[in-house]
């Protein structure tokens, strides 16, 4: 009898597990908040590691697909000093292919491809130990049971509590993002400043970073230390009231770095929150978690890779026939721990110097990383 596996959440999590499965004949059942795939924007771009995100695409057999839609020109990184001075411009070798970069709703779209993912059910709670199974609940008051259930529904994660009680904690930066639309035309100074990858700026105890999307669409994110209330009476929705306090708070910036603040559209206030490292849990039979549920870390080109490899990797265990199942599960989650725990560790101690009293910090950082 084969088992009845559910996953909830369709991000790149939840979607690379399924993807797995269903390449291998399984069948899986993908629950899903959001009403529809185009319910909310996608988000931002990501750059997919040769050895983790992309290493999970080619055991999806997307890698070809994904090498297609894929910029390699975006791994480019410019930093500038606040003074608009370049002090690094990075750029990748014609046949790099090591961290190409790809918008997210293109990633959403490549890995949804057959799969029937159920919008609009959102759940509320998930109870191991019932008599048939994983009991799930959900917003409408309706129940099923699993014999597994896949929590890859990020950092506020419902499935989180049937394993662990641990809840994020906010690491004391907050970023604010902002987009900008067809910036090449409209926007061309600024389009050429930031390149064909991503910009970056440091200072004391904040940044402006900049990342190219295809179809001339820019990200860009305000990023300073600051309590969670920081904003005090600031209407956060209000979006000339929380330009001009940007604008304050980068004041005496190059001009044309803050004319990422000027012309930005929306501004979205995310502040950073991070699960502790390590993340480990006592074994629960019938459920597990990927991705931001399981280790959320800062946002610095981990979480995602990690993220889609750890749903690929589970996946493939499962679908060992002549296997246990819980058991597949429990090496699994020992070998997630391991690496998760190494690269929040790396994330943590990065983000301390990307955003910190010091901005030689941040500029040493990328120096160590960049290849030569």
């Amino acid at each position: 009898m084969r088992q009845r596996i559910a996953v909830v959440g369709a991000g790149p999590a939840g979607l690379t597990f399924a993807r797995v499965l269903h390449r291998h004949g399984r069948q899986v059942t993908l629950l899903e908040r959001d009403p529809a795939p185009d319910a909310r924007p996608p988000g931002g771009t990501l750059d997919l590691h040769a050895g983790l995100g992309q290493l999970a695409l080619d055991k999806a057999g997307l890698l070809a697909e994904f090498q297609a839609l894929s910029r390699p020109e975006g791994q480019a990184m410019r930093i500038l000093d606040t003074d608009g001075t370049v002090l690094r411009d990075w750029l990748p070798r014609p046949d790099d292919r090591a961290n190409p970069e790809i918008d997210r709703g293109q990633l959403r779209d490549l890995l949804l491809g057959p799969l029937d993912v159920r919008w609009g059910r959102g759940v509320t709670q998930v109870v191991p130990g019932a008599a048939d199974g994983v009991l799930v609940r959900f917003e409408d008051g309706r129940e099923e049971a699993y014999d597994l259930v896949v929590g890859a529904d990020g950092a506020w994660s419902r499935t989180r509590p049937a394993v662990s009680p641990v809840t994020p904690h906010y690491t004391g930066i907050t970023a604010v993002e902002t987009s900008l639309d067809d910036v090449d035309t409209r926007h061309p100074d600024l389009a050429r400043l930031i390149g064909d990858g991503s910009l970056a700026v440091y200072g004391v105890n904040r940044a402006l970073v900049a990342q190219r999307n295809s179809g001339g669409h820019v990200k860009a994110y305000a990023q300073f230390r600051a309590p969670l209330d920081w904003h005090g009476d600031l209407d956060l929705t209000d979006t000339e009231a929380v330009r001009a306090s940007l604008l304050s708070l980068f004041d005496g910036w190059a001009p044309g770095v803050l004319d990422l603040l000027r012309h930005g559209s929306v501004f979205t206030h995310r502040p950073l929150h991070v699960l502790p490292v390590p993340h480990t849990w006592t074994h629960v039979p019938g459920v597990t978690l990927l991705g931001d549920a399981a280790h959320l870390m800062p946002p610095l080109g981990a979480g995602a890779n990690l993220a889609m490899l750890e749903g690929a990797e589970l996946a493939e265990s499962l679908c060992d026939d002549g296997g246990d199942p819980d058991a597949a599960v429990r090496a699994f989650e020992e070998r997630m721990w391991v690496r998760a725990g190494r690269w929040a560790e790396m994330t943590t101690a990065g983000l301390e110097r990307l955003v910190s009293p010091d901005p030689a910090s941040a500029l040493a950082l990328f120096d160590e990383v960049q290849p030569s």
